[in-house]
Parts: C-alpha cells; structure tokens; sequence
C-alpha cells in the first residue's frame, strides 16, 4: 500500500524531478517508509512513489521498480493471489529477484499485457511503462478500492493517489460548478452520469475496472477501457444449502488471502453482522497463540452504541480489543482535518469516527485491518433493497407478494408500505425521473431558490436520475457500482491512509461477488432475512445475537452532521462571493453542505 505520482510530458524542458518531488512529498502520508523517483533517458516520463512496506520489508521492494530492462513501474495496492500467480509464471521460465507482488504483476503484464488483470484478486492503482512499446498502461481495481486521479493539461498528462498531488504540481484547483449543484440539490457525492468526473474541473479519476493506455508518440485524449463487471445472466443451479457452502468456502479464501502480510494484521469491529463475520474467520484461520487485534469506535451514553455486541464477539474469538471512545469534542476536532484529507464531501461525524478508528491502528503499531464493507451492497443489506424484492416478486403474481408482505409484518412488526409511488416505481421505473424533468423546465423546486441565478446559468439541471430496478440484482449491481460503495470506498482509502494504515475487503473478492450474483433473489433476502447467505454460512461460528440481528445500525455517531457556526457563517459568505447561493435564501438543513462545499475553495 503506497502512494503513486507520476508525469508523462512531451515537452522535455519540463521540471520533472522539481515537480515529482513536490508531488510525492503532498502525499508522504501514504508511505512514510520510502520514496523513489524515476525519470526515463528522453526525459519525457517521471515516475514517483511513497512505500507503505507490507509485503518483503527489504530494499528489494523499493519502487519505482525495474523488470527485464523493458518495464518500470509505480504501484499502489496489493495482489493477494500473487503467490499462486508467481508459482505459475516460475513454470514458464520467468524469474524473480524479490518477494513482491510487485514484481510478480511486471512479470505477469510482461506475458498477458493488459489481459493479466483477469488474473488479479487484489485492490491495485498502478502505472507501467513499457520501453519497447514507447507506452504507459494504467489501471485500477475492479471495485475501485484504490484510487487513481489524472488530469491532460496542456499536453501533459499529470496522474496520482490523491488530488492534492496534482495541485502540488501547480495543476489549477477549480472546483466543478456543476458537481456543486448536484451535491447541494441532490446530495449526490458521485456523478452516475459521469464517472470518471471529480468535485474539480478538468480533474478525473480512473474508473473502477477500467485501463487506459498513453502512446508517449502521440499523447492523445484520454479512453477508458472496462475490463470487468459482473455477468448477471450466469445462473447457479446450487440448493440454498450447496450455496451456503459455496459463499462460506469463497469468503474463507478471501479472508485467508487477505492476511497474507509481512506486518500485523488487525480488524475493524464496528459490533455488525460484516465485521464479526471476518473476526470469527480470522479466529477460525490463525495459529495456535497468535493474537487477534479488533479496533472499534465506541459512543458513550448513546443508544445505538454497539459495546455489547463488539464484547460479545472479542470474547467469544479471545481477541485483544482496542476501543476509541468518541466524543462530541473529539469528532468536532477532528474535522477540519478531515476537509483536508478527503478532498471531496464526505457524509457525516461518522467519518470522523472512522478516521479514530485508524489513528488508534497506528498508535497500536498494527499496519494492516480487515473489514467489513462491501458486503451490504450486494448482499443487500439495506432496507431499500426490500422495495427492489417486492417488484420482483410482484412480476410473479400476486401471491408471491401477498406472501412477503405477511413475513414482513411478522418480522418487523409493521406493514410493509407499497403505495402509490412504489406502484408507479415498479411499472414505469423513469416516470419519475420525466416528471421532475419537466418540473424543472416550467416551475423550478423550492430547493433551488437557494441558488443564484448566475450559477444556474452554467449548470445542468435536469440530469439527475433515479431509474427504479425492477430487479433486485439489478439494483445490487448499482449500489456496487454507481452508488454508495464507491463513495464508502473513497472514504476508508483517505481515513486509512492518511494514518499510513493499509485496509483490505475480504468481501470484495470478485469471484465471491460473481458467484452471489449467479445465486437467486431467494438467497440473499430469504424468510424476509436481509444478506441471508452471509448469516446462514456463518450461523455455526457467530453468536446468534450478531447474526439475527433484526435492527442496522450502519456505524452511526450521535450529534450527526454537527457544524460550527462560525464555519456555516464562512461557508455562506464563500458561497455567495462565488455566485452559488442567494446570501437571503439559505437553507438551514443544507449548513453540513454548504460548509463541505466551502472547503472546495481552499487555497
């Protein structure tokens, strides 16, 4: 886990090491145990790198790193299969000077070029430079764990972890007017529409599942390439009990895999039904005398504070359990650098919880944490899927639905609502999307009185969209990709990150996420039971207070979205000298935003 930069130019006047420099220095937080620098004979490619050291601590591991005098690369992420793959590429002659799956991926490229990412489990943002060829392939991961920015200025390419390096080497920071008015009248944090688009003009991001290639003779617009995404018509034939052995093998080898490390590894344990499904696995899979270490978030005098549940768990694994105890002093304190450190908008103090959680990591000396995210999004952990379900089952007639609305009453002790609009949702699914398109072309919403009409001007304002699925897979599919994981995502890499601490994702093993997809709607919400493969996997090695828990806390701080009001007083004086908000027509529920946005426009 590192940090990456790097510069590719025709102009060979340019200042490359002056400005790499400037760029891997911004981001030293993501590894303070070393930096490289490389520029090519023509002067033409900069490379850059700040080591993380995870796996082979030795000097071996430095990078950017050389391979058969034809490749060099910088290289962010892990490749956890990388020892099968090295074993595999031994047979065919090839030959290794490290222990790095660094090394193992120059070496795969070498054989398969851009088809070696078929082969890869593992969360990866890198850059390759293949001298014979006079080329630059880059990459990132399928879900989108690591991230890759880039920006094609003035016939340079610029690209890095983090934005912050772009601006290190002067790119402009302008933030986009158009995300703005997305986030401030939707509360959209991502564009579905665009992508590969940033908060900021002219910046982008490399997609999830996407390469690109850069011919250093041409230097062309920028094109992504997909190279993955799950095939939603493979259907399992497996039992629901086949299945529940199938899911638990996948993610057994997912967590097996992901503890492979030079370091300590530990976990997050937020007291959920995802992070005590990885700490029963890693109790069931380590050795005889090695300690297990859990790191929680834990809220005082609040109700929905999990201690009992995250007790019962590093009980019954006998793991060492560190707590951070969360006040409202220390969130608020905490996110001002947060603002700085994120780059974009992020949700709420939960973030700044999340963000103790690896500070106390690193006070622990633990380099490594296992977690939980990932599974709720295509296990269909939230609430909302159950509407998605319903129009499923509806398609079946109306018994199947009859059906699921009695278990629903008995489960949760109340009706499950199917009104007007979720008809509506179910049979026209971009109805709503035309009427409040129309909406905006004759009577503007209440909510965009808040804006001034300059702003309005340079914006869209009919391009938000909802498109209701009428599948369940379907809308699992857009929470993976679209939705919120990309977001969660964004914010475990910059909260672990800036406190060099490296995060891994058993769930999102590809080929665990391929293979609930290939399973019926029936196993994922089965007797009205949300992620039902998960708990009925599991069901033999959690404590049956974890895994039939019926309420979802989902990692909430009290005092939710709390902001200073001397922060809201200059957020809204930036907001209006930048022509965005009317100064009298504020909207005191969107002060978090309006403060977020503020950030934006910081030098």
């Amino acid at each position: 886990m590192c940090g990456i930069a790097g510069i590719i130019t025709p102009d060979q006047s340019e200042m490359l090491l002056t400005r790499l420099k400037a760029m891997t220095d911004s981001i030293a937080h993501r590894g303070p145990d070393g930096e490289g620098h490389w520029i090519c004979e023509n002067k033409q490619i900069a490379f850059g790198h700040r080591r993380l050291a995870i796996i082979d601590l030795s000097e071996n591991g430095k990078q950017p790193m050389h391979y058969l005098e034809r490749y060099t690369i910088t290289f962010n992420g892990e490749i956890y299969n990388y020892p099968e793959i090295r074993e595999q590429l031994i047979q065919q002659g090839y030959t290794f000077q490290s222990q790095t799956d660094t090394e193992v991926l120059l070496a795969l490229y070498d054989l398969k070029k851009e088809y070696c990412l078929q082969d890869l489990d593992g969360m990866f943002a890198f850059a390759i430079f293949d001298k014979q060829e006079n080329q630059v392939f880059c990459a990132r991961d399928r879900f989108g764990e690591k991230p890759f920015y880039y920006t094609h200025l003035n016939g340079t390419f610029y690209f890095a972890s983090e934005m912050k390096a772009l601006w290190a080497a002067e790119v402009p920071k302008i933030p986009s007017r158009q995300r703005i008015f997305d986030y401030l009248a939707f509360d959209r944090m991502e564009s579905a529409e665009n992508p590969e688009s940033t908060f900021f003009e002219r910046i982008f991001q490399l997609k999830p599942a996407h390469y690109i290639f850069i011919d250093l003779n041409q230097l062309q617009p920028i094109k992504q390439q997909n190279y993955w995404k799950a095939d939603l018509s493979k259907k399992s034939a497996l039992s629901f009990e086949e299945a529940q052995q199938e899911f638990k093998r996948l993610l057994t080898r997912s967590v097996e895999r992901r503890l492979r490390s030079d370091v300590p590894v530990g976990s997050s344990l937020s007291g959920g039904l995802d992070s005590s499904a990885i700490v029963a696995l890693i109790c069931q899979l380590k050795s005889e005398g090695q300690d297990q270490h859990t790191f929680s978030a834990r809220f005082p005098s609040f109700k929905k504070d999990e201690g009992a549940y995250i007790d019962r768990m590093t009980n019954l694994t006998n793991s060492q359990s560190h707590a951070v105890f969360c006040t409202e002093e220390m969130l608020n304190e905490t996110l001002p650098h947060l603002f700085r450190i994120h780059e974009e908008p992020f949700g709420s103090t939960s973030i700044a919880a999340q963000f103790l959680v690896m500070k106390l990591a690193k006070e622990s000396s633990i380099k490594v944490l296992l977690d939980g995210q990932g599974a709720d999004e295509y296990l269909a952990g939230y609430s909302f899927f159950y509407l998605n379900y319903a129009a499923e089952l509806r398609a079946l007639g109306k018994s199947a639905l009859t059906r699921f609305q009695d278990q629903y009453q008995k489960h949760f002790n109340t009706q499950f609502i199917t009104g007007r609009t979720f008809w509506i949702d179910a049979k026209y699914p971009n109805l709503r999307d035309a009427i409040r398109k129309l909406k905006n072309k004759t009577k503007k919403p209440a909510y965009f009185k808040q804006f001034s009409s300059d702003f309005l001007e340079t914006v869209q304002t009919n391009n938000y969209k909802t498109g209701f699925r009428n599948s369940l897979n379907e809308a699992l599919m857009d929470a993976l990709t679209k939705n919120s994981l990309r977001t969660l995502l964004r914010y475990a890499d910059r909260n672990s990150m800036a406190n060099s601490r490296e995060v891994r994702l058993p769930f999102l093993s590809h080929e665990l996420v391929e293979f609930v997809f290939s399973l019926p709607s029936s196993y994922k919400i089965h007797e009205i039971w949300t992620k039902a493969i998960l708990r009925y996997s599991l069901n033999d090695l959690l404590p049956v207070e974890v895994t039939w828990r019926k309420e979802k806390i989902g990692f909430e701080p009290p005092n939710y979205k709390t902001v200073d009001e001397t922060e809201v007083s200059r957020a809204i004086q930036c907001l209006v000298e930048n022509k965005i908000l009317n100064s009298d027509k504020v909207i005191p529920s969107k002060y978090w935003e309006y403060v977020q946005v503020a950030h934006l426009y910081d030098k």
